[in-house]
C-alpha cells in the first residue's frame, strides 16, 4: 500500500466580514444607555490626551453686573511701575505656591470671623445617610436583649444567617457548627424564641405559615379565627376555597372573608422587606417625547447626555504631523488621535441612529401616546431595519435598556416592540392591545360568577380577535389575575 504526498497551488475566492476594532466600539457604545455614556466618555477624556470636550457656546455671564470692568482707554489703574512690582509679586507667588496658603488662610479666616458657612459642607451635611438593613436593624434591637455571653453569639450568628426577606433558611446545626466556639442546637433554639420577639414580628421564621403565626399572635383582639386558617387551612384560603373552611370550622363565609381581608391588610408574607430602603432605582430616559407647542404632532428629541461635544486636541493633530518630532512621538499622538476619532464618530452614530429609531416608533405607535396601551400597533424590528436599511441586531442594540420619557410616563423603547394579530375586519392589533381588553373584561364582570378562561376567548372572538384559551390564560398569568375559582366572592 502506498501513500503518496503532493502539494498544489489553487485559487479560491470567498467573502468574509470581520468586525475591526473601531466597529466593536460602535457596537458597544451604541449599546449603553445615556448614564454609562457619560461614564464611558469620562473615563476616555481621562485616558486619551487626544480627546477633548468643547466648552457650551454660550459663556454669557447671568446678569450684566457680573460682566468684568475694562477702562475704555484699554489701561489699567496705577503707574507703569506698580504693574512691574505687581507682575514680580506674582511671579514669586507662583513659584512658591504661595497663594494655596492664602486661600486656606482666608477661607478660614472668612469662616471664623462671619456667619457663611460652606456650601459643601451644607452639602454633606444634608446627604442622606445610607439605610440601615435588617441586619444591622436586628442587631441593634438584639443589644438591649438581656442574656448571657453565649446566648447572645448564638442571636447574632442566626440574625447572620437570615434570608434579605427575613426568613431563616438553614438548619440549627449548621449554624452551630460555623461558629467558634461551637454552639448548641439547645442554646440557639431559645436564641431563636428571643430574635422572633424582635420587629418587624415575622422574621426568623422556617417557613410561610410559623411568620404568619408569629404576626397574628401580635395582634391585638382575638384572633382565634385568623390562627385557625392560618394553621390549618393556609393552602384552601389561597385557592380560595371559602366554603370548604366553612364546612370544616364552623365558621360563617362571612366570618371568614372578614377575617382573609384583616390577614391581608395587616400580614406580610415578606416582613424582612420591610426595613430599609427597598425603592426602584431612578431610570435616566433617553429620549423624550413632547406635544408640539404649535400644531398637531410630537417632538422628539434626546436627553442630555446623549451628544456631548468632543473634538480632537489641535495639539496631538499637529504632533502627529509634524517631521520635526521623532518617530515614537508621532506614532504616540497618531495612535491617539485615531482612537479619539473613532470614539467620536461612535458617539455621533449613535446619536443618530436612536434618534432615527425614536421617531420612527413614534410615528408607528402615534396612537399609544393619544389614548394608551389598547393604541399600540404591530411593530417588529425586522419591519423597522428594512425601512432604516440596517440589521435587525442594530436596532435590538439601539433600543437596549433605554427608556422614553413622555406624557404619559417613561417606558423602555423595546415597550413599542410588538407581535399581533389580524381582526376580523382586517386590522391589525398588538398583543398588548389584547392584554388590555383582557383585563378590562376581568374588571367588569360579576364577581360572583367570573369569567373562565373559555368564556373571555369567547368574548374576544365575538370582538373579531381569535386567540385560544391558553393565550387567554398565559395573557392573564402576565396580567397577574387570578384564576375565575379564586376571584369568586362568597
Amino acid at each position: 500500500m502506498s501513500q503518496i504526498l503532493s502539494q498544489s497551488l489553487t485559487h479560491q475566492m470567498r467573502l468574509e466580514q470581520r468586525l475591526t476594532p473601531q466597529l466593536i466600539q460602535s457596537m458597544a457604545i451604541l449599546q449603553k444607555p445615556v448614564s454609562e455614556l457619560e461614564a464611558y466618555i469620562d473615563e476616555a477624556l481621562e485616558k486619551n490626551p487626544a480627546l477633548e470636550q468643547e466648552e457650551p457656546q454660550d459663556t454669557r455671564p447671568e446678569s450684566a453686573d457680573q460682566v468684568p470692568k475694562i477702562p475704555r482707554d484699554g489701561k489699567v489703574d496705577g503707574t507703569r511701575e506698580e504693574a512691574d512690582r505687581f507682575a514680580r509679586l506674582h511671579s514669586f507667588s507662583e513659584d512658591h505656591d504661595l497663594e494655596a496658603a492664602d486661600r486656606v488662610s482666608y477661607y478660614g479666616r472668612r469662616h471664623a470671623e462671619s456667619d457663611e458657612r460652606d456650601a459643601k459642607i451644607d452639602a454633606m451635611a444634608n446627604t442622606a445617610g445610607r439605610e440601615r438593613g435588617l441586619n444591622e436593624y436586628l442587631l441593634d434591637q438584639w443589644s438591649l436583649v438581656e442574656t448571657d455571653e453565649e446566648g447572645n453569639r448564638a442571636g447574632k450568628a442566626i440574625i447572620n444567617h437570615l434570608d434579605p426577606d427575613g426568613y431563616l433558611r438553614v438548619r440549627m446545626e449548621e449554624i452551630g457548627a460555623n461558629v467558634r466556639p461551637l454552639i448548641s442546637v439547645e442554646v440557639l433554639e431559645r436564641a431563636l424564641r428571643g430574635i422572633q420577639a424582635l420587629e418587624p414580628r415575622g422574621v426568623g421564621a422556617r417557613d410561610l405559615t410559623e411568620c404568619l403565626l408569629l404576626q397574628v399572635d401580635a395582634l391585638a383582639g382575638d384572633n382565634r379565627i385568623e390562627r385557625t386558617l392560618v394553621e390549618h387551612h393556609i393552602d384552601d384560603i389561597a385557592h380560595n376555597r371559602l366554603p370548604a373552611v366553612a364546612k370544616a370550622t364552623g365558621y360563617s363565609v362571612g366570618e371568614i372573608n372578614e377575617a382573609v381581608k384583616a390577614m391581608r391588610s395587616s400580614l406580610s408574607v415578606h416582613p424582612g422587606y420591610l426595613v430599609g430602603d427597598r425603592s426602584v432605582p431612578k431610570i435616566r430616559p433617553d429620549v423624550i417625547v413632547e406635544y408640539n407647542e404649535v400644531g398637531k404632532g410630537m417632538s422628539v428629541r434626546l436627553a442630555r447626555g446623549n451628544s456631548p461635544r468632543l473634538r480632537v486636541s489641535e495639539r496631538l493633530s499637529e504632533l502627529a504631523k509634524s517631521k520635526k518630532n521623532g518617530k515614537d512621538t508621532r506614532d504616540f499622538a497618531r495612535k491617539h488621535v485615531e482612537d479619539a476619532s473613532a470614539l467620536i464618530d461612535a458617539v455621533n452614530f449613535r446619536r443618530s441612529r436612536l434618534l432615527d429609531v425614536a421617531q420612527a416608533i413614534v410615528e408607528k405607535q402615534l396612537d399609544f401616546f393619544h389614548i394608551g396601551r389598547q393604541g399600540l400597533k404591530v411593530c417588529r424590528m425586522s419591519d423597522l431595519a428594512v425601512e432604516l436599511e440596517c440589521d435587525p441586531s442594530t436596532i435590538s442594540r439601539t433600543v437596549a435598556d433605554k427608556y422614553l420619557q413622555c406624557p404619559r410616563g417613561i417606558y423602555p423603547l423595546r415597550y413599542f416592540f410588538t407581535g399581533g394579530t389580524e381582526t376580523g375586519d382586517g386590522q391589525t392589533t398588538s398583543w398588548d392591545s389584547v392584554k388590555v381588553r383582557v383585563r378590562e373584561l376581568v374588571e367588569a364582570e360579576d364577581r360572583k360568577h367570573p369569567f373562565s378562561d373559555d368564556q373571555i376567548a369567547g368574548l374576544l372572538k365575538k370582538e373579531g380577535i381569535e386567540i385560544s384559551r391558553r393565550t387567554v390564560a398565559k395573557y392573564r398569568q402576565q396580567l397577574d389575575i387570578p384564576a375565575a375559582r379564586q376571584r369568586r366572592q362568597f
